[in-house]
């Protein structure tokens, strides 16, 4: 759990670092920043997508998981959720802001082969070097991200403690299940989610991407399913 706890501590201290520098950020430099993390996230999602070999796989496995997540409202239920707690801490609007913060950031820090595989490594076999870069990556994002969409992104850290911990502490007994294919489907899967994510940032679409989220559920079935499991 060191790595987690590093990653976790990296991402607070981003945060503050973006909060310092938010305060002395004219809004058209912090304007042209979100679109330069718009268009580096959207070249993140392509590169991640790009490389899946069965296409077929993550169009069924993306139209089953939106119809799932339409169904049941996910997008809506989400965002109130996060909306009402932040409106502890904030109005209104700066809640609305906060949340989608807390959800953008959330989704491009712990979506991707990264997460998965450095966390089986870490629980499996002590090795935090992926981790340990994760972090590093991390650090940096949080500090960019809190910089232009605000203190919500702090929100991140508490998400990628408990995702990526509960990933190195059950380990031992996830990782039978957890093939190279596998994971690459999850990843190339989520990486779609991440280009619907950078084109929103750029304003090119409003795609409610959480109701996405049902496809990183959907891949892997699907993945067993078709390779025989």
């Amino acid at each position: 759990m060191f790595a987690v706890i590093v990653n976790t501590v990296a991402i607070i201290i981003g945060v503050l670092i973006g909060l310092v520098l938010r305060k002395g950020i004219p809004q058209r430099i912090s304007d042209a920043i979100m679109e330069a993390l718009g268009l580096c996230t959207v070249v993140i999602g392509i590169q991640g997508t790009i490389v899946e070999k069965n296409i077929l796989l993550l169009i069924v496995a993306v139209v089953i998981g939106v119809f799932i997540g339409k169904l049941c409202d996910l997008d809506g239920r989400i965002n109130r959720a996060a909306a009402r707690i932040t409106a502890h801490f904030a109005g209104a609007g700066e809640a609305a802001r906060m949340a989608n913060a807390f959800v953008t950031s959330c989704l491009i820090m712990n979506v991707g082969a990264m997460v998965i595989v450095g966390s089986l490594n870490a629980g499996l076999r002590a090795d935090f070097a992926m981790l340990y870069t994760k972090s590093l990556l991390d650090f940096v994002s949080g500090i960019m991200f809190t910089a232009t969409m605000g203190i919500g992104v702090m929100g991140s850290a508490v998400f990628t403690f408990f995702f990526q911990g509960g990933i190195v502490l059950l380990a031992e007994y996830i990782s039978p299940f957890l093939s190279d294919e596998l994971i690459a489907e999850i990843s190339s899967t989520g990486c779609l989610l991440i280009l619907a994510i950078g084109l929103n940032m750029l304003n090119l679409t409003k795609i409610k991407v959480l109701d996405y989220l049902p496809s990183l559920l959907v891949a892997p079935v699907l993945y067993w399913i078709f390779a025989g499991f």
